[in-house]
């Protein structure tokens, strides 16, 4: 997984952007519990009152409050209460003061004259030591109860707020118009705070959404790009139902871990560090409860990463044998119903398709079965806060908004672990599937270009020569082919014959280096073909495959698929000279007839006529026919040679065939056996010398015909 995390540098400033917004989104999460108990605790039970500095006070209130204080903090509360009386009041003033404060048309009113925090919090200092000191005399002298500082704060708290709302009523003041006012206020900065952090929600989810379709597509054309550059070793490692399920479902697995990671792993972590720092900071004495709900989830989800990991880690697996049965039914569908194991066949996909339905529906129940624990333990810790913060409550210690406050904290905290527990679930199986891609994209093809590579000077054209040339497939004890030497010259055509198996086909597929050779080596044009760039190798090469593979779309796109710049008369020409013409013309549509995936359309003859046709369009100087006339009738077959000998007369061509009557003309025949050359010359000086050739010859051809 740590391996892919490279992939992600493209998106670095969206993730840096992701990480600021989801800290942002925490912070305004956090931040409204403690407004929703400023509401309930200061709006509703404090009738909006704040603090302990009342906004106005009768002189008898002001001069008990004086009478309790030092003289430093005698002058400081002075220096900031304004005395209104109708002597030193204009008449308008004095007007606009009373109908703000009804008594003071029959007694004077001490104002607050200053709206400065630091001086309002330097004045509620003062007014809370006389409001303990009230306490004290109240209590006949003796000291305040022994009170811990959180009970004796909001103690002190509620007694300013009851303080404040005797003296508010008995001047007059509307104490529904400042409560309201302190309801509506507080309540519009919630509706903000609320609002940005939907606002972050969104944004987040955007460039989540966003990074994680990059990124599957940068790994999509990553998988596809290197697939590209696999040699045959490498496809021999990797089936390709394999390969598709890694550059599909991994991907889709990697892409989900990820806007989980962004939407939650990050953002959790921020929420419940600072729900716990909240809490701590309440001074509520319930963080145990938050501690026993954490270690009894912990447990649960502990229980479940036991139980149904080792499921997640055997699932893709399960998903590529599925995979694996439907191209195999869906590729060998005739063959299927021409031997009728039809059943045979869909037993197979049962088989795989029931176990994988098995491991899903294990992990399912698993997690369907952890939800409802999770959230019977949320109500159970709701239960417990309730119960706890009632006695608290009555005795003192917390308000009530401060039990709600501690609830959503919990309820954040809870839910922090709950959402990361839910993402270390999915991970196993991300990590499988992340561990597959990295399987794909730092697989090191075994064929690759050279350092230093050498460039053909173009004074030797389709000169191909096989030295010494010893070949073993990755695994195997023994050589397939050993010890070749012939000479394939421009302007001549050399076929290689022999039995099934005897290494005709890896013979040929070590020239465009699908293969490379494990002894000795081949030189093209009289460079060996390991010191010059695959590309510049294969240019230079019109390959036709021993298996025809036509591209979906028309027959003029799957012939200019090798020259895209190819004029339609240039594509009439290989066509006629690739005995395809005819069955172009005999659709109306001709060259923009459609051509099916894979050719399923066409017959086995006019794929095999039509990739002749695609291999000329390259005009190249070395033609490799893998046994790509097998598919045609003699007549065809005899016609197609001969056109092509007129079309490739300065090329090098080299035939892969079982057909006698194909090699016959043949300017130079060599023979395989059990990987070995046993035989090099023209037809009838092997008909005479090489008895592997003799026996291959008379087992298709009559005295007569071979004498031709």
């Amino acid at each position: 997984m740590i391996k892919l995390i490279r992939h992600l540098k493209p998106f670095t400033w969206s993730i840096i952007a992701i990480f600021a917004l989801l800290f942002g989104q925490a912070m305004a999460d956090l931040a409204l519990p403690g407004y929703m108990a400023d509401i309930i605790n200061i709006g509703i039970q404090g009738n909006g009152i704040e603090n302990a500095v009342p906004e106005a006070m009768r002189t008898g209130t002001y001069d008990r409050i004086i009478s309790g204080l030092d003289d430093t903090d005698k002058a400081e509360v002075a220096g900031y209460y304004l005395l209104l009386d109708r002597n030193t009041l204009s008449e308008s003033d004095y007007a606009r003061y009373v109908e703000e404060f009804p008594a003071l048309a029959n007694q004077d009113i001490y104002k607050l004259n200053t709206d400065d925090g630091a001086v309002i919090d330097s004045l509620d200092a003062i007014f809370t030591k006389s409001i303990i000191a009230g306490m004290s005399q109240e209590q006949q002298g003796a000291p305040p109860p022994a009170l811990d500082e959180t009970t004796l704060a909001n103690m002190v708290k509620q007694a300013a707020q009851a303080m404040v709302i005797m003296e508010y009523e008995a001047i007059g003041i509307d104490m529904a118009g400042i409560q309201s006012t302190y309801i509506l206020r507080v309540g519009g900065i919630m509706l903000i705070i609320t609002l940005l952090g939907a606002i972050a929600t969104v944004i987040v989810g955007y460039l989540s959404a966003r990074v994680a379709s990059g990124l599957g597509r940068n790994l999509r054309r990553q998988i596809f790009v290197r697939v590209e550059n696999f040699s045959n070793t490498e496809f021999d490692k990797f089936s390709t139902a394999s390969l598709i399920t890694r550059s599909t479902n991994d991907i889709t697995q990697v892409q989900m871990l990820l806007v989980m990671l962004f939407r939650i792993t990050f953002y959790a972590p921020m929420l419940g560090i600072g729900g716990v720092i909240k809490v701590v900071g309440s001074g509520a004495s319930m963080s145990w409860i938050i501690a026993a709900a954490v270690m009894a989830m912990l447990t649960l989800i502990g229980i479940l990463l036991i139980v149904a990991v080792p499921k997640f880690k055997i699932i893709q697996k399960l998903i590529d044998k599925v995979n694996l049965a439907t191209r195999q039914m869906l590729s060998g569908i005739m063959v299927i119903r021409a031997f009728n194991t039809q059943r045979h066949e869909e037993q197979n996909f049962d088989n795989a398709n029931k176990d994988l339905t098995r491991t899903q529906l294990f992990i399912t129940r698993a997690i369907v079965l952890l939800m409802p624990a999770l959230n019977l333990l949320m109500s159970i810790v709701m239960i417990t806060i309730i119960w706890v913060g009632a006695h608290q409550v009555d005795a003192g210690a917390v308000q009530v908004g401060d039990i709600m406050a501690f609830m959503q904290y919990t309820m954040q905290i809870i839910m922090a672990f709950m959402m990361v527990s839910m993402v270390f679930v999915m991970l196993p199986r991300a990590i499988v599937s992340a561990q597959r891609i990295n399987e794909v994209l730092y697989t090191e093809p075994v064929i690759k270009d050279p350092k230093s590579p050498v460039k053909f000077d173009g004074d030797i054209k389709g000169h191909v020569e096989f030295k010494n040339v010893s070949f073993r497939y990755p695994g195997a004890e023994d050589d397939l082919l050993k010890n070749l030497n012939f000479t394939a010259k421009p302007g001549q055509t050399t076929a290689i014959i022999g039995s099934t198996g005897s290494g005709k086909s890896t013979l040929i597929n070590l020239i465009p280096r699908f293969y490379d050779v494990t002894g000795g080596k081949i030189l093209v044009d009289g460079l060996d073909i390991r010191e010059v760039k695959q590309h510049d190798l294969r240019e230079k090469i019109g390959y036709v495959s021993q298996k025809t593979l036509l591209f979906s779309g028309t027959i003029a796109s799957n012939i200019r698929y090798a020259n895209e710049n190819a004029s339609d008369k240039e594509l009439e020409r290989f066509a006629r000279t690739a005995q395809a013409l005819d069955i172009i013309k005999e659709n109306e549509l001709g060259f923009e007839a459609a051509v099916s995936q894979g050719g399923a359309n066409l017959s086995g003859g006019q794929k095999q006529r039509l990739s002749i046709a695609r291999a000329l369009a390259s005009k190249p100087e070395i033609f490799i026919f893998d046994d790509s006339f097998s598919s045609l009738d003699y007549t065809t077959d005899a016609a197609l040679r001969k056109a092509l000998r007129r079309e490739t007369k300065e090329a090098t061509v080299l035939i892969v065939t079982q057909r006698i009557s194909t090699v016959m003309n043949s300017d130079q025949i060599v023979v395989i056996d059990k990987g070995e050359i046993v035989g090099i010359g023209r037809h009838k000086e092997l008909m005479e010398s090489c008895e592997v050739y003799r026996e291959i010859a008379e087992s298709q051809l009559t005295e007569e015909e071979l004498s031709r």
